[in-house]
């Protein structure tokens, strides 16, 4: 029986795609499933308000956790590959900076690919209680251009400096916090505030200094 060959783009796609990629995402959508179950194990024990919350609440509360904790992991390695490893300094390859890649930041982008997979699927079964249209969009864009410098191996610098901005995460989602126990009036939440303000500033200028 005479097999039925691949399309070409098809063949090209499964030549490009490596075990340490796919094992990033995968692991990517692992450490969401368990920082989120940890999350709510955890809140349940420290925090004395959080059986008081809505099942909603609950289930964003926890979103949040591996949201911040998917922000921690990228930025800092972004972090990491963009200005301390030598990567993508000029001269130190023959090849266009474009076009550099590594294993390290090749997993980066697998492991941003897995945490986009598990919050879309997340915000689609919750839907719209997650986010509307508007986040079902941002999160398909998102996976769609890290897919794409992910099995081409191009212009992830760019990937990298747009998930070097998730170090505005945590910010973000401890003033979400901060509102939804009631501490709105703390000053906890007026340095989050000043802290958020800080480094958007500072994330504004990073692709020009």
């Amino acid at each position: 029986m005479v097999g039925l060959p691949f399309p070409p783009g098809l063949v090209s796609i499964m030549d490009t795609v490596g075990p340490t990629w796919l094992t990033s995402v995968f692991s990517g959508i692992i450490m969401s499933i368990i920082v989120y179950k940890l999350t709510g194990f955890l809140s349940l024990l420290c925090f004395k308000g959080y059986d008081k919350l809505s099942k909603a609440e609950q289930v964003e509360w926890n979103n949040r956790g591996f949201s911040t904790f998917h922000a921690l992991i990228v930025a800092s390695a972004s972090f990491y590959l963009l200005l301390l490893s030598g990567l993508f300094d000029e001269g130190s390859q023959d090849d266009l900076i474009i076009n550099r890649n590594s294993i390290v930041s090749n997993s980066v982008l697998g492991i941003s690919v897995g945490y986009f997979l598990a919050d879309m699927s997340m915000i689609l079964r919750n839907f719209p209680a997650l986010g509307g249209l508007e986040y079902v969009l941002h999160h398909g864009l998102s996976m769609y251009s890290i897919f794409l410098s992910l099995i081409s191996g191009q212009a992830q610098i760019y990937i990298l400096m747009v998930l070097f901005s998730e170090a505005t995460t945590p910010f973000v989602n401890l003033r979400w916090y901060l509102d939804v126990a009631g501490k709105k009036s703390s000053k906890m939440y007026v340095c989050n505030g000043i802290l958020l303000f800080l480094g958007w500033l500072v994330l504004s200028t990073f692709p020009n200094s």
